[in-house]
């Protein structure tokens, strides 16, 4: 499979600060502009992020594929808000509307506080146990060709068919984590494995946990997906600079209580792979070729939050690094979400994309 780029849509101009921590609203006119700008910028996915106080991320990722020609959105839907029969029908006919561009990417949840506000009272691991057997459902109902019956330990049905498929039978699914729950679902369960943006080290041991769990159930390696908030600039030198500018507006935004209240969870952060990032960062600050981890500190590891820092020839070259060590799908978005897209796609993925043909050449000759 090729190298593919993945970006992530924010629904207002103002969504510029950690995370979804800054999302104020919906701005149609903003989104359809973000949304274009990464489809002519030569992106192959979008997330579309979920939180519970944010828009609906069905409807915006409706509106992505409605606007776009060519990007792919990625969904991201948590199995304990809607049952697997509706999510099935939902899914299959917001791909029909992308003509098969769209993915899924389940989110069992990584934070007992944060479910519980959409009266989610499940522990992790049954939340992942409830997200295997989802998956399994959402595939079972999609490629049925008659009324379909379930009776697991989450999910009871009796009958159901659903005249609306997907446009290639099934849309892939993606499955991401950091703990043991997460690879075994990922392994078992996913086309696609999602990782934040560790060092080289410890991401490869986690590919490797994945695959184990894939290879033990007879079944294909998943594509690796990881992500990173690079911070870009002509020169390294600038680049540092503009990092330690932005890490200061990040520390003035993770004061402001306000901007935060429907996002913050209290204490140390209860899934893993924001603990794993924390404990990378005091470990050191700068890791491998670029890789920064002081945002993932000023954030409290709200999501996918370290950062490669340099010019686009340095930071071009630390995604490669993560290509030679099996991550297929790279994502990358800014902390100013929709001029950085614009900058990736103006002098990042050329490079990264020119170095690939490159390879691709000198191995066939």
């Amino acid at each position: 499979m090729p190298v593919e780029f993945i970006s992530a849509v924010h629904t207002d101009s103002g969504a510029s600060g950690p995370a979804a921590a800054s999302r104020t609203g919906f701005d149609r006119d903003h989104l359809r502009r973000y949304a274009r700008a990464l489809d002519d910028g030569g992106f192959d996915h979008t997330l579309v992020a979920y939180h519970s106080a944010s828009p609906d991320a069905f409807q915006v990722a409706q509106f992505v594929a409605t606007h776009t020609e060519r990007i792919r959105p990625i969904l991201a839907h948590r199995p304990g808000v809607v049952f697997p029969t509706h999510a099935s029908r939902a899914l299959a006919t917001l791909d029909r509307i992308s003509d098969g561009r769209l993915s899924v990417h389940i989110i069992s949840g990584g934070s007992d506080e944060e479910q519980r506000r959409e009266g989610d009272y499940l522990n992790k691991a049954e939340r992942y146990e409830r997200s295997d057997e989802y998956i399994q459902i959402l595939r079972k109902v999609w490629q049925s060709d008659g009324p379909v019956s379930h009776e697991g330990r989450h999910f009871r049905f009796e009958g159901y068919y659903s005249d609306v498929k997907p446009v290639n039978g099934l849309i892939p699914i993606s499955v991401g984590g950091s703990s043991p729950d997460a690879y075994r679902v990922g392994g078992q369960q996913g086309d696609i494995f999602g990782l934040w943006g560790e060092p080289l080290k410890e991401t490869g041991e986690q590919i490797a946990a994945v695959n184990a769990v894939a290879d033990a159930a007879g079944r294909p390696h998943p594509r690796i997906w990881v992500s990173f908030r690079p911070i870009i600039a002509p020169t390294d030198e600038l680049a540092w600079e503009k990092a330690h500018r932005t890490l200061g507006v990040l520390k003035d935004q993770a004061r402001n209580t306000e901007l935060l209240r429907h996002y913050r969870t209290t204490g140390r952060p209860a899934n893993v792979g924001s603990q794993r990032l924390l404990d990378i960062a005091e470990r050191g600050e700068v890791h491998d070729r670029c890789l920064w981890t002081a945002p993932a500190v000023a954030t409290n590891a709200a999501g996918a939050s370290t950062a490669l820092v340099g010019s686009p020839e340095t930071v071009a070259q630390a995604l490669l690094d993560y290509v030679d060590i099996g991550c297929d799908l790279l994502s990358i978005r800014g902390y100013d979400p929709l001029n950085d897209a614009i900058d990736y796609a103006r002098h990042v993925l050329p490079l990264v994309r020119q170095e690939l043909a490159h390879r691709a050449t000198g191995q066939a000759a």
